[in-house]
């Protein structure tokens, strides 16, 4: 079973930057995609930005531009570059991975952006 860990999360002023990370572990080469979600208080889990075995990226319109997500097949791990961050983007942050139609989530990781 896949293990998801996430890390990197933190208070940050607009405009500033964070890098989150997520430990993968378990069956890692059976995993077909992986991605970022978000949920803010009071609303539905959302995409924020996907990326596939063949190493394709998707991101939600609201992140294009200033995040990257990227993923260390060595490392084992999943990343997302936050740059530019808006106080909408405070949510806590998931990590996920797809292996067939089995998905495996994070415990998440809390991103607040406040002057």
């Amino acid at each position: 079973q896949v293990q998801l860990v996430e890390s990197g999360g933190g208070l940050v002023q607009p405009g500033g930057s964070l890098r989150l990370s997520c430990a993968v572990s378990g069956p890692i080469f059976s995993i077909s995609a992986m991605g970022w979600y978000r949920q803010a208080p009071g609303k539905q889990r959302e995409l924020v930005a996907t990326i596939i075995r063949g190493g394709m990226m998707n991101y939600a319109d609201s992140v294009k531009g200033r995040f990257t997500i990227s993923r260390d097949i060595v490392k084992n791990t999943l990343s997302l570059q936050m740059n530019s961050l808006k106080p909408e983007d405070t949510a806590v942050y998931y990590c996920n991975a797809q292996i067939l139609t089995e998905g495996y989530w994070g415990r998440g990781t809390q991103v607040t952006v406040s002057s």
